[in-house]
């Protein structure tokens, strides 16, 4: 008998995915290979990663604009790798502080420049969602979560600012429908909604990036990611 599993991550699946996970790895494809051995250069995984870009694209209705990137590291590696590659030192960040995550992202964002905590639900103990909240039209950017898996609160529209917005979907992503071309930045760690855990699902604008006077790591500018096609390193193959 099936087990339910309401964790809020790692998530259900569907059993026609573990089907398909299960012939991958024992005979990828037909190739006699495994997904867990095959070369992540080789065509046979370039066209995994191609497929696996091209539904998110399709899936999320994004322009021309978006690039899709998967990456190491999960939701918490964003909290700072954001603010890495759009917080300049002198500028300011608008943050909305509605539950766990979102306080991890802003504490992260302090690191590398000013942050504004524009509203927090913090009073209650995060049992509502904030409104009639300002975001200075001066700010980098606007982060919030989009859904708070410990609270169990949920932002139902998007946020109506000129600010590039940032959203952290981890747990909502792809369960409705929304204009994702609002966003400069979106990220979400699989495990929750669309995936197993190991890969981290980036979209984020080009025009937004290469506006900070700091130097970057290799592997925190996303630049690098878009420019390697998610292989700037070895990807998480199977996650992906």
């Amino acid at each position: 008998m099936k087990m339910h599993n309401f964790n809020s991550g790692p998530s259900v699946l569907p059993q026609e995915v573990f089907e398909q996970a299960s012939r991958a790895i024992l005979n990828f494809n037909h190739t006699g290979l495994s997904i867990l051995e095959i070369g992540h250069r080789t065509p046979l995984f370039q066209e995994v990663m191609d497929e696996a870009i091209a539904l998110v694209k399709e899936l999320m209705g994004l322009d021309e604009s978006h690039e899709v990137l998967f990456l190491h590291g999960g939701a918490s590696t964003q909290f700072f790798q954001v603010p890495m590659n759009l917080l300049d030192e002198k500028a300011t960040a608008a943050y909305l502080d509605c539950g766990t995550w979102g306080t991890k992202a802003y504490k992260e964002a302090k690191l590398f420049g000013k942050v504004e905590v524009v509203a927090s639900s913090a009073d209650k103990n995060y049992t509502y969602i904030p409104k009639n909240y300002q975001i200075p039209e001066d700010a980098a950017y606007f982060h919030y979560t989009t859904n708070n898996t410990i609270e169990g609160t949920q932002m139902h529209e998007i946020p109506d600012t000129h600010v590039p917005l940032v959203a952290d979907m981890s747990s909502d992503i792809l369960s409705r429908k929304m204009d994702c071309n609002r966003f400069a930045l979106i990220y979400a760690g699989a495990q929750k909604n669309i995936g197993a855990a190991g890969v981290n699902l980036v979209i984020v604008k080009k025009e937004i990036l290469g506006k900070v006077s700091r130097a970057l790591p290799a592997m925190m500018d996303y630049r690098n990611h878009i420019t390697n096609g998610s292989m700037l390193n070895t990807p998480p193959v199977f996650a992906v």
